[in-house]
């Protein structure tokens, strides 16, 4: 019998009251997988555009920011509900339900015979990653005692950090090795893709035995669905969770960019000087695991920062060094140039960093009770965010340049650092108990 007044730790981390070790370090291994399962798509959609459908190079852009747009809309209209049943239901099976999806999706985008058939499989993607990013956001949120928040966060950045990297990197080099073996072109792109299927169903299991059950609250405390969908936007009145919510718009915004424009930017440079798709893929996916190595340094760096500052001044630092990344890309022209890994140094440095500002910010910020309907709405901020960037981005990356994406996030950080600054002098700190 474990004393429910307790406070246990994970190495630095104090938990909130009623979370074990148990659940903290399930949590951990969970959130390794997440993002990584999630940015997968993006991968395996430029192989599957390039060796299985032939899709032509100039439309690739606008055809990548397009099935985003549609994904997008999908959650858009989910993310709030899912946060609503999240708080209504508990948070472990609409996590490990959203993974279990995410599976069905690997197993089908392989099969598709044609665009239009990605469309309907991104329909399912997108129900997944309303469950499995609303459970890693409403999760994080719930674990940590207030003092330790920064730090679980930029843990949790660090975990999500080591499955990107190594779950892009080795799943992303794996047809190639595929077709060295003497696998077919499609063969070597379904059975990748098959492999994502089986770890993403190996860590739906594992949300189920080592996260915690049940509510955040007692039965009689809930408030009705109505309440909860209503009280997720109505907290926006609060300055704090606003701009917290406009760090989702771009932070979002930012990973999808990064995940899509860099490794098709990659892809399509390696084809130009005649590599073979599963080489220019693997090549282009490198350009982003650099990125996604420097966020994993940066973030137990910049992690204990925030637990040390007013949150909104830290949030206003995150944008400075998000804007820094995407707008140096301007003086890059050639991904494969000798100098390209500072820029992507930067630019992973500038993602991880929005990232960690606003979870940190929303953590503090969002009621108990009401958590999951905050973080809904904050994950609703962030599909608002992808649905504008990514078909703007498809569009400017196929006629105007494929830096373009990345200006148009570095334009917006630069806006968000000011409102942040702004905020920051009008407000105050904020007041929060440790």
């Amino acid at each position: 019998m474990h004393d429910l007044d307790r406070t246990y730790h994970i190495g630095p981390i104090a938990l909130a009251p009623t979370v074990l070790p148990r659940h903290g370090w399930s949590f951990l291994v969970v959130a390794f997988f997440s993002i990584g399962l999630m940015i997968f798509i993006s991968i395996g959609q430029t192989y599957i555009l390039n060796e299985h459908l032939g899709v032509p190079e100039a439309v690739q852009g606008s055809v990548s920011g397009n099935l985003v747009f549609l994904t997008e809309m999908i959650t858009l209209l989910l993310f709030l509900p899912a946060g609503v049943l999240m708080d209504r239901i508990g948070r472990r099976g609409v996590y490990a339900a959203g993974f279990l999806v995410l599976a069905l999706t690997y197993v089908l985008y392989p099969l598709a015979g044609s665009v239009e058939t990605l469309y309907l499989y991104r329909i399912l993607y997108a129900i997944g990653v309303v469950a499995v990013a609303g459970g890693l956001s409403t999760v994080l949120a719930d674990y940590p005692a207030e003092r330790s928040r920064g730090k679980l966060v930029a843990i949790v950045g660090v975990m999500s950090g080591l499955g990107i990297v190594l779950i892009s990197q080795g799943f992303g080099a794996l047809p190639k090795v595929l077709v060295n073996a003497g696998y077919d072109g499609i063969a070597a792109g379904r059975i990748t893709h098959f492999m994502v299927a089986g770890l993403a169903v190996a860590v739906a299991v594992l949300i189920l035995w080592g996260l915690k059950p049940g509510l955040p609250v007692r039965t009689q405390d809930r408030p009705s669905v109505r309440d909860l969908l209503r009280r997720g936007f109505a907290r926006g009145r609060n300055p704090r969770i606003a701009l917290a919510y406009s760090s989702a718009f771009i932070a979002r915004g930012d990973q999808s960019v990064n995940a899509i424009f860099l490794v098709l930017w990659g892809t399509l440079a390696g084809k130009a000087v005649g590599m073979e798709s599963a080489a220019a893929v693997m090549s282009g996916t490198m350009i982003f695991v650099i990125a996604q190595i420097a966020a994993l340094v940066w973030a137990p760096i910049l992690g204990p920062l925030l637990d040390r500052i007013d949150r909104v001044t830290g949030l206003a630092i995150c944008m400075a060094l998000a804007a820094l990344g995407n707008l140096g890309l301007l003086a890059l022209s050639d991904p494969f140039s000798s100098l390209g890994p500072i820029f992507f140094v930067l630019l992973g440095i500038g993602q991880i960093s929005v990232y960690l500002g606003g979870q940190s910010l929303i953590g503090q910020e969002a009621p108990v009770g009401e958590r999951g309907a905050v973080l809904g709405a904050f994950n609703v901020a962030g599909a608002v965010g992808i649905l504008l960037i990514t078909p703007i981005g498809g569009y400017l990356f196929d006629r105007v340049d494929p830096r373009a994406p990345f200006v148009v996030v570095g334009v917006i950080n630069v806006l968000l650092m000011l409102a942040s600054i702004h905020l920051r002098m009008r407000l105050g700190p904020a007041n929060h108990s440790n």
